[in-house]
């Protein structure tokens, strides 16, 4: 006769075990053909099973071995390098940066690639981001596919634009400042960044090192001779002594707060663009590109096309960017209100604003402060909102507000294509679509679409 279980045995038969974990794919090797470019700074490939790779440091058309550096058994996807490349494509180029490849620095996406060829992969994803959020083609966007270098940004093949006018670089436990690698906190040590402009390097904080830092980020401002260094102590350690190559004021982010506060020198960059000069406080956003400012402001001015006394919304306006320069077209009988949600970035648009008396600057989330203002109709909008865009519930008030036009400053072409579908749903279509390439080397772009209602009975 067979003994019963007893209650342990029986316990045990019960309990569910815990399942086993897919087994890791990390460092496995796949020879594979390099499909499209997918938005993100990588192309899609995938293995003999048919398994998704998102493979960095490829061109689209190569034959490449691609090493998974995320991922397991029966992933949706895989995240792989091209650690060897088998048949390169006519577009591939020599990194001129000796700190990009595989499992290096991860500041740039596309340093392998000819300058055209990178605006082209950027128009590809654009053009396929439209599509398959917003249903459309870059022609019902008024876009002819066009990517568009910023002044001085066109060079030959192995040169690199010095753009980047904000660097913010990492350091490393013994002190040395770098940059991340992809999607990594670790920290590759660099003594120069090429993309970084050329007043952030004549700081030299690449030259020497941070001890007790965590990350030393770098500001040269574009409007004037101002630099700014942001330094971010590790928990209990002490400022060094700065001293630079260049004179700069010295900020630090406090540990308990997370708030910015003045060392020395001034608190503020001066920036300049449309002709006014704006005052950046803290770290406050900017656009990075020398030329960004200048661009955008153009971009949105001619595509609003603003009138004498027209009523206009700057919302997400950061320190008063598109509103002076929306203020000084409608002139004295015209009226703008920004909203912005950073309490600095408020103040500095209400000094940058002062001179202007029928302009108002209103602190809080768009989505509430912009129903509280009780407008019920305006004749321009800009929204410049961050990278995942203004939703559904801020889009569906503005559609409600008769705007003659709108113009949306995206650096995300999927948020903008999410939001433009929404817009759709609320009586605007896009007239035009200009894309900008104000971040070479690296995967991101900058869009500007403006929209205008639907014409009843079209």
């Amino acid at each position: 006769m067979q003994a019963e279980p007893t209650n342990t045995q029986a316990e045990t038969r019960a309990t569910p075990q815990p399942a086993e974990r897919p087994a890791s794919l990390v460092g496995e090797e796949y020879e594979v053909e390099v499909g499209p470019v997918a938005h993100g700074g990588h192309c899609v490939a995938r293995t003999s099973e048919g398994q998704v790779l998102f493979v960095r440091h490829t061109l689209p058309g190569e034959r490449v071995v691609a090493r998974v550096t995320e991922g397991e058994e029966g992933a949706r996807f895989l995240r792989a390098d091209a650690v060897e490349i088998l048949d390169a494509s006519k577009d591939r180029i020599e990194a001129p940066c000796p700190f990009a490849g595989p499992g290096r620095c991860g500041g740039c996406d596309w340093q392998h690639a000819k300058p055209g060829a990178q605006r082209r992969l950027k128009g590809e994803v654009v053009a396929e981001q439209l599509q398959r959020l917003a249903g459309l083609t870059p022609e019902e966007a008024g876009w002819d596919g066009t990517v568009m270098p910023a002044e001085g940004d066109k060079l030959p093949a192995g040169q690199v634009p010095s753009w980047r006018t904000r660097v913010q670089y990492a350091v490393d436990a013994d002190g040395r400042p770098g940059l991340r690698r992809h999607r990594s906190h670790e920290v590759e040590p660099i003594d120069h960044c090429l993309i970084a402009a050329d007043g952030v390097s004549e700081l030299g904080v690449e030259q020497r090192d941070w001890p007790g830092m965590a990350t030393v980020e770098a500001i040269a401002a574009t409007g004037s001779q101002d630099r700014q260094v942001i330094l971010t102590p590790r928990p209990g350690a002490r400022l060094p002594l700065v001293e630079l190559d260049r004179p700069v004021s010295v900020m630090r982010v406090d540990e308990k707060d997370g708030g910015v506060h003045r060392v020395h020198g001034r608190s503020f960059v001066r920036e300049r663009a449309d002709g006014r000069t704006y005052r950046v406080g803290s770290g406050g956003f900017w656009q990075v590109h020398p030329k960004s400012a200048d661009t955008l402001v153009t971009a949105v001015m001619q595509g609003l096309l603003p009138r004498k006394g027209d009523m206009a919304l700057d919302l997400y306006c950061g320190v008063g960017l598109f509103a002076g320069a929306l203020a000084d077209r409608v002139g004295d009988q015209g009226a703008v209100l920004g909203i912005e949600s950073g309490k600095r970035a408020v103040e500095d648009a209400r000094h940058n604003l002062a001179g202007f008396d029928r302009v108002r600057v209103e602190q809080g989330k768009v989505e509430s402060v912009l129903p509280r203002t009780g407008i019920s109709e305006v004749d321009l909008v800009v929204l410049d909102p961050p990278r995942a865009g203004a939703g559904r519930k801020t889009v569906q008030h503005l559609t409600t507000l008769s705007a003659r036009r709108i113009a949306y400053v995206a650096c995300d072409p999927a948020a903008l294509a999410r939001d433009l579908a929404y817009f759709r749903d609320g009586g605007y279509r896009v007239r035009t679509l200009r894309v900008f390439d104000l971040f070479p080397m690296t995967h991101h772009v900058e869009c500007v679409a403006i929209l205008e209602p639907v014409a009843k009975g079209s």
